[in-house]
């Protein structure tokens, strides 16, 4: 176990409280079975996932300082499951950090719309961490291999992080935002089998599928279509609405397509408590669209 019990905020997003419940499950599994402290923001309200900023940049700087906020309050790091929180949080936390410098009067302003609605001042006193940087970089690898009791052997994972997570904010200290490692070393830390292919690191098409349908689609289906040809057994994603994108409208996507696909596609944290021995069943792992049962006859 590492040194000390590890503790988060936990801001787990409004995507897996919903649309995909089975990474809110997954989530507070794996984190239980590793012995990691999860105090839930249940005053959080939703990030914006990028559309707050459309209409107002301070609207979207304002909403997220609260919920920075919450987790300052409880003096912890605010710890998300989602690679587009992670994206936006993250990012208006460095542009107020950064403020904090630079343009004092723009914090002060964010600061006094908070203050109208009763709400903590932002002090720019905590960190936004995603669940993979977590694992990675305060759990450890070398533990969470110890802790290993199925391993993964033969499973050729595909990872896809999208686009959020590595490039929203102007600094990633945890993996280089154009040739990451994070996840792959993970899932060698699992026994499982890393697979490389171009797409791992594009948009999955998601922001553009409700004006944009048919690229949106094609978009997914070529990251598909790559990991395929790859040789992978499933993909593996750290954000929910990527995992809405390639999971539950990979039957769409095939009409777009013209193709069969049927390439499961697995939360992080599924990934990683099945690798821990969980029943498979307790992980949501039968909720998922396209069906996950080839990744578990490979096991």
């Amino acid at each position: 176990m590492p040194s000390q019990t590890l503790k988060y905020a936990y801001f787990p997003g409004c995507v897996a409280q919903g649309a995909c419940r089975e990474l809110y499950q997954s989530t507070e599994i794996l984190t239980r079975t590793l012995g990691i402290e999860l105090v839930e923001l249940k005053k959080a309200s939703c990030c914006g996932s990028g559309t707050f900023k459309e209409d107002s940049q301070l609207l979207e700087d304002t909403v997220n300082a609260r919920n920075i906020a919450l987790a300052e309050e409880l003096q912890l790091p605010l710890l998300t499951h989602c690679s587009t929180c992670q994206g936006v949080i993250g990012r208006v936390d460095e542009r107020l950090k950064e403020s904090q410098t630079a343009d004092p009067a723009y914090l002060e302003q964010v600061n006094q719309l908070l203050q109208q609605e009763s709400c903590t001042p932002y002090k720019g006193a905590t960190e936004v961490k995603h669940l993979l940087w977590a694992l990675v970089a305060d759990y450890g690898l070398e533990e969470i291999q110890r802790r290993v009791t199925r391993k993964l052997s033969g499973l050729k994972c595909a990872a896809f992080y999208g686009c959020y997570l590595l490039r929203a904010q102007t600094q990633l200290a945890y993996d280089d935002p154009y040739q990451p490692e994070s996840m792959e070393n993970l899932f060698r830390a699992v026994g499982a089998t890393p697979i490389y292919y171009r797409g791992r690191t594009q948009c999955c098409g998601w922001p553009i599928s409700s004006y944009a349908t048919t690229e949106s689609f094609k978009l997914a289906g070529t990251h598909i279509q790559e990991a395929i040809a790859a040789g992978a057994d499933c993909m593996v994603t750290p954000c929910p609405l990527c995992h809405l994108n390639l999971d539950s409208r990979q039957p769409e996507v095939e009409k777009v397509i013209g193709r069969s696909l049927g390439l499961p596609v697995l939360h992080l944290p599924q990934l990683v408590a099945l690798a821990l021995g969980v029943d498979p069943k307790a992980l949501g792992l039968d909720n998922h669209i396209v069906s996950t049962h080839p990744v578990l006859e490979k096991l």
